[in-house]
């Protein structure tokens, strides 16, 4: 008898446990390595100190297509009158302005205990959308100009410099265009904003239609310019080309760079410059659905994540990614080697001043019409 009874106790005790037992449900765009980063460490991470919590992560694609399909679920959902699948959602900059006019993502950064360690424009506007407070930065890709320090003891220091330095030394910079890759896109939209006019109505509107007028001399200088360069395959073309010696600088994303170099694909002695007025770069996002069941334990994933000890381990150690938050808030969580790594060719004061985002999209998608009309052809 006792022993059918402690028998029920126990069913009972793990039928309660399973009923009480949480998932938090997180979907990511991106590639696979972010659906592995969150099931393999952030979410382990998360469950340690959050028993009988499960963190279940489900990726939808990379680029802007595997943010469109969070939009598209979220949206349904909304429409159906229906809770969220998602707990929390790992999106690009071009969806999360979208999904906050559309009323899919709740306000829940000012709640964050790690809230006020970011202060990058990037967490306020996406992309010329007001997106303050409803999302926080994951991390942020970041290009810049790499650089070959023996055959260039002193880099140019910003886009008007580069432009002498080239006439001097014509077919030893290289970029992709706009094709092949965004290191090329982000090159161009960087000397727009350089050479074009108003660089914080590009990032931040409003739009006017007659601006893209106004570039006709920049866009001018810079088929000129495309004279004396070589016009790489993509991203990786440029850093090929970089690594054989066939170019002596050129834009690249500073985390395939430091792939790059850690794999043996660069020489160790190649370097990064981030010129002035600045260089574009993208964040990731974190973001809680408007309807959510779990906005509370959403919002404490989301601090775990962007707390100063993860984004040290998991963003720059594991990925060579710049943090979501400023960098400064990393010092002294990072060993000097990676800090050295990561920061000593562009140290947080020049990541903070430097790093831009992309034009609002309809000045991106103006710059990229011009650039093949009077500068490809």
């Amino acid at each position: 008898m006792r022993r059918s009874l402690l028998a029920a106790g126990l069913a009972a005790f793990f039928l309660s446990s399973a009923a009480s037992a949480q998932t938090l449900n997180v979907a990511t765009a991106g590639d696979q390595n972010m659906v592995d980063y969150i099931k393999d460490y952030l979410g382990p991470l998360f469950e340690k100190s959050h028993p009988g919590v499960k963190v279940v992560a489900v990726g939808t694609g990379p680029g802007d297509g595997g943010s469109q399909k969070i939009f598209e679920k979220l949206d349904a959902q909304k429409q159906a009158a229906s809770a969220s699948d998602f707990d929390v959602v790992v999106i690009h900059q071009k969806a999360a302005g979208t999904m906050v006019q559309g009323d899919l993502l709740k306000k829940y950064r000012d709640v964050l205990p790690t809230g006020k360690l970011v202060t990058r424009d990037t967490a306020t506007n996406s992309l010329g959308t007001d997106v303050s407070g409803y999302v926080m930065p994951m991390f942020h890709s970041q290009t810049a100009i790499a650089y070959n320090p023996d055959l260039i003891k002193n880099p140019p220091n910003n886009y008007a410099e580069l432009r002498e330095w080239v006439k001097k030394n014509p077919k030893q910079f290289g970029y992709n265009g706009i094709k092949g890759g965004m290191s090329g896109v982000a090159f161009v939209t960087g000397w727009i904003s350089a050479f074009g006019g108003d660089p914080a109505k590009l990032e931040k509107g409003p739009y006017d239609a007659a601006t893209k007028a106004t570039w006709d001399k920049a866009m001018a200088d810079l088929k000129e310019f495309n004279q004396n360069v070589v016009i790489t395959p993509g991203n990786a073309g440029t850093l090929d080309m970089l690594n054989r010696g066939e170019i002596a600088m050129g834009p690249v994303w500073v985390d395939m760079f430091y792939t790059w170099k850690a794999d043996g694909k660069l020489p160790p002695n190649m370097r990064l410059k981030l010129v002035s007025p600045g260089m574009p770069g993208q964040p990731m996002y974190y973001a809680i659905p408007a309807k959510t069941a779990q906005e509370k334990l959403a919002a404490e994933f989301i601090a775990l994540a962007t707390s100063p000890d993860v984004q040290a381990e998991g963003i720059v150690k594991r990925f060579n990614w710049y943090p979501g938050i400023d960098a400064k808030n990393l010092e002294g969580k990072l060993d000097q080697a990676a800090w050295n790594q990561l920061f000593a060719d562009i140290p947080p004061d020049t990541l903070a001043a430097n790093g831009k985002p992309f034009p609002i999209g309809p000045y991106f998608n103006d710059i990229l019409e011009t650039y093949e009309k009077k500068v490809a052809n």
